[in-house]
Protein backbone atom coordinates (compact mmCIF):
# COMPACT_ATOMS: atom_id res chain seq x y z
CA UNK A 1 0.00 0.00 0.00
CA UNK A 2 1.25 3.52 -0.72
CA UNK A 3 1.93 6.21 1.41
CA UNK A 4 -0.58 8.16 0.02
CA UNK A 5 -3.43 5.70 1.09
CA UNK A 6 -2.81 5.56 4.20
CA UNK A 7 -3.08 8.98 5.43
CA UNK A 8 -6.49 9.30 7.25
CA UNK A 9 -8.72 12.17 6.19
CA UNK A 10 -9.13 14.99 8.39
CA UNK A 11 -7.00 16.40 10.87
CA UNK A 12 -3.40 17.37 10.92
CA UNK A 13 -2.74 15.27 8.23
CA UNK A 14 -5.61 16.80 5.75
CA UNK A 15 -4.11 20.22 6.47
CA UNK A 16 -0.79 19.07 6.01
CA UNK A 17 -1.75 17.89 2.15
CA UNK A 18 -3.26 20.81 1.96
CA UNK A 19 -0.60 22.67 2.75
CA UNK A 20 1.67 20.96 0.74
CA UNK A 21 -0.45 20.92 -2.22
CA UNK A 22 -1.27 24.22 -2.27
CA UNK A 23 2.42 25.20 -2.25
CA UNK A 24 3.17 23.04 -5.25
CA UNK A 25 0.26 25.15 -7.19
CA UNK A 26 1.68 28.42 -6.08
CA UNK A 27 5.27 27.55 -6.74
CA UNK A 28 4.68 26.01 -10.01
CA UNK A 29 2.45 28.88 -11.26
CA UNK A 30 5.57 31.20 -9.85
CA UNK A 31 8.97 29.10 -10.64
CA UNK A 32 7.77 26.86 -12.58
CA UNK A 33 7.84 22.82 -12.89
CA UNK A 34 11.65 22.05 -13.48
CA UNK A 35 12.40 24.60 -10.61
CA UNK A 36 10.66 22.26 -7.66
CA UNK A 37 12.34 21.11 -5.25
CA UNK A 38 11.37 19.26 -1.99
CA UNK A 39 13.27 21.80 0.46
CA UNK A 40 11.31 24.43 -1.49
CA UNK A 41 7.88 23.10 -1.16
CA UNK A 42 8.21 22.50 2.24
CA UNK A 43 9.73 26.09 3.02
CA UNK A 44 6.32 27.38 1.26
CA UNK A 45 3.95 24.95 3.04
CA UNK A 46 5.65 25.52 6.65
CA UNK A 47 6.17 21.68 6.80
CA UNK A 48 9.70 20.08 7.06
CA UNK A 49 11.56 18.37 3.73
CA UNK A 50 11.34 14.95 6.03
CA UNK A 51 7.17 15.37 6.39
CA UNK A 52 7.29 15.36 2.64
CA UNK A 53 10.03 12.75 2.36
CA UNK A 54 7.98 10.47 4.77
CA UNK A 55 4.26 11.02 3.36
CA UNK A 56 5.11 11.02 -0.36
CA UNK A 57 8.43 9.44 -0.81
CA UNK A 58 9.73 11.63 -3.32
CA UNK A 59 9.13 15.32 -4.78
CA UNK A 60 8.06 12.91 -8.44
CA UNK A 61 5.19 11.04 -6.07
CA UNK A 62 4.01 14.49 -4.87
CA UNK A 63 3.64 16.20 -8.13
CA UNK A 64 1.79 12.93 -9.13
CA UNK A 65 -0.50 13.02 -5.65
CA UNK A 66 -0.78 16.87 -6.83
CA UNK A 67 -1.87 15.54 -10.04
CA UNK A 68 -4.77 12.67 -9.51
CA UNK A 69 -6.16 15.96 -7.09
CA UNK A 70 -6.40 18.41 -9.84
CA UNK A 71 -8.12 15.48 -12.40
CA UNK A 72 -10.51 15.13 -9.54
CA UNK A 73 -13.99 16.21 -11.23
CA UNK A 74 -15.45 19.01 -9.26
CA UNK A 75 -19.08 18.85 -9.84
CA UNK A 76 -21.37 16.08 -11.38
CA UNK A 77 -21.97 16.05 -14.94
CA UNK A 78 -24.61 17.95 -16.90
CA UNK A 79 -28.10 16.43 -17.63
CA UNK A 80 -28.87 17.20 -21.26
CA UNK A 81 -31.61 15.25 -21.22
CA UNK A 82 -30.89 11.79 -22.78
CA UNK A 83 -28.51 9.27 -22.22
CA UNK A 84 -26.96 9.78 -25.54
CA UNK A 85 -26.77 14.18 -25.06
CA UNK A 86 -25.40 13.25 -21.31
CA UNK A 87 -22.29 11.15 -22.81
CA UNK A 88 -21.93 13.13 -25.33
CA UNK A 89 -21.64 16.50 -23.31
CA UNK A 90 -19.19 14.51 -20.54
CA UNK A 91 -17.23 13.29 -23.40
CA UNK A 92 -16.17 16.29 -24.88
CA UNK A 93 -15.51 18.12 -21.75
CA UNK A 94 -13.40 14.89 -20.96
CA UNK A 95 -11.50 15.17 -24.19
CA UNK A 96 -11.42 19.16 -24.03
CA UNK A 97 -9.72 19.01 -20.46
CA UNK A 98 -7.40 15.90 -20.57
CA UNK A 99 -5.86 16.94 -24.19
CA UNK A 100 -5.11 20.34 -23.55
CA UNK A 101 -1.52 21.03 -22.44
CA UNK A 102 -1.99 21.26 -19.04
CA UNK A 103 -3.93 17.82 -18.64
CA UNK A 104 -1.76 16.12 -20.52
CA UNK A 105 0.89 17.63 -17.74
CA UNK A 106 -1.81 16.55 -15.01
CA UNK A 107 -1.64 12.70 -16.55
CA UNK A 108 1.84 12.79 -17.53
CA UNK A 109 2.62 13.62 -13.42
CA UNK A 110 -0.26 11.29 -12.14
CA UNK A 111 1.52 8.35 -14.11
CA UNK A 112 4.99 8.96 -13.42
CA UNK A 113 5.01 9.29 -9.86
CA UNK A 114 2.48 5.70 -9.30
CA UNK A 115 4.99 2.93 -8.61
CA UNK A 116 1.96 0.71 -7.13
CA UNK A 117 -0.76 1.88 -9.76
CA UNK A 118 -3.01 3.70 -7.11
CA UNK A 119 -2.70 6.83 -9.29
CA UNK A 120 -3.95 5.66 -12.05
CA UNK A 121 -6.60 3.61 -10.51
CA UNK A 122 -7.65 7.19 -8.60
CA UNK A 123 -8.22 8.60 -12.25
CA UNK A 124 -10.03 5.51 -13.80
CA UNK A 125 -12.70 5.32 -10.41
CA UNK A 126 -13.23 9.30 -11.25
CA UNK A 127 -14.18 9.17 -14.82
CA UNK A 128 -16.32 5.40 -13.73
CA UNK A 129 -18.19 7.90 -11.02
CA UNK A 130 -18.85 10.23 -13.59
CA UNK A 131 -20.15 7.69 -16.31
CA UNK A 132 -22.19 5.98 -13.25
CA UNK A 133 -24.14 9.12 -12.79
CA UNK A 134 -24.90 9.78 -16.60
CA UNK A 135 -26.09 6.02 -16.73
CA UNK A 136 -28.20 6.23 -13.70
CA UNK A 137 -29.89 8.95 -15.28
CA UNK A 138 -31.01 7.19 -17.96
CA UNK A 139 -32.09 4.14 -16.18
CA UNK A 140 -34.39 7.07 -14.18
CA UNK A 141 -35.68 8.06 -18.05
CA UNK A 142 -36.17 3.98 -18.68
CA UNK A 143 -33.35 4.19 -21.63
CA UNK A 144 -31.44 1.43 -22.09
CA UNK A 145 -27.87 1.66 -21.38
CA UNK A 146 -24.75 -0.13 -21.30
CA UNK A 147 -22.59 -0.34 -18.20
CA UNK A 148 -19.71 1.21 -16.75
CA UNK A 149 -17.01 -1.07 -17.90
CA UNK A 150 -17.99 -0.78 -21.76
CA UNK A 151 -18.57 3.03 -21.55
CA UNK A 152 -14.78 3.44 -20.17
CA UNK A 153 -13.77 0.73 -22.91
CA UNK A 154 -15.74 1.82 -26.19
CA UNK A 155 -14.90 5.64 -25.40
CA UNK A 156 -12.85 6.34 -22.42
CA UNK A 157 -10.00 4.07 -22.95
CA UNK A 158 -9.35 5.45 -27.03
CA UNK A 159 -9.49 9.00 -25.71
CA UNK A 160 -6.59 8.06 -23.39
CA UNK A 161 -4.69 6.48 -25.99
CA UNK A 162 -5.34 9.37 -28.70
CA UNK A 163 -4.65 11.84 -25.99
CA UNK A 164 -1.82 10.22 -24.92
CA UNK A 165 -0.09 8.74 -27.98
CA UNK A 166 -1.97 10.51 -30.89
CA UNK A 167 -3.26 13.86 -30.10
CA UNK A 168 -2.84 15.99 -33.55
CA UNK A 169 -6.12 16.43 -34.95
CA UNK A 170 -8.10 15.46 -31.63
CA UNK A 171 -11.45 17.49 -32.16
CA UNK A 172 -14.75 17.49 -30.11
CA UNK A 173 -16.12 15.13 -33.06
CA UNK A 174 -14.13 12.12 -32.46
CA UNK A 175 -16.10 11.96 -28.62
CA UNK A 176 -19.44 12.02 -30.25
CA UNK A 177 -18.36 9.78 -32.83
CA UNK A 178 -17.07 7.16 -30.06
CA UNK A 179 -20.28 7.68 -28.53
CA UNK A 180 -22.54 7.52 -31.25
CA UNK A 181 -20.97 3.96 -31.76
CA UNK A 182 -21.62 2.55 -28.54
CA UNK A 183 -25.27 4.13 -28.28
CA UNK A 184 -26.13 4.13 -32.18
CA UNK A 185 -27.75 7.40 -33.69
CA UNK A 186 -31.11 7.38 -32.38
CA UNK A 187 -32.95 10.51 -31.04
CA UNK A 188 -31.57 12.76 -28.74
Amino acid sequence: MSRKTMVRPGGRSARVQASVHAAVRELEAEVGREALTVPLVATRAGVTPSTIYRRWGDLQELLSDVAVERLRPEKAPRDRGSLRSDLEDWAEQFLVEMSAPTGRAYLRDALLGDPDGSNAGQCSAYAAEQIDVILGRAAGRAETAPDVETVLDRVVAPMMYRILFRPEGLDTAYARELVAGLVGTTDR
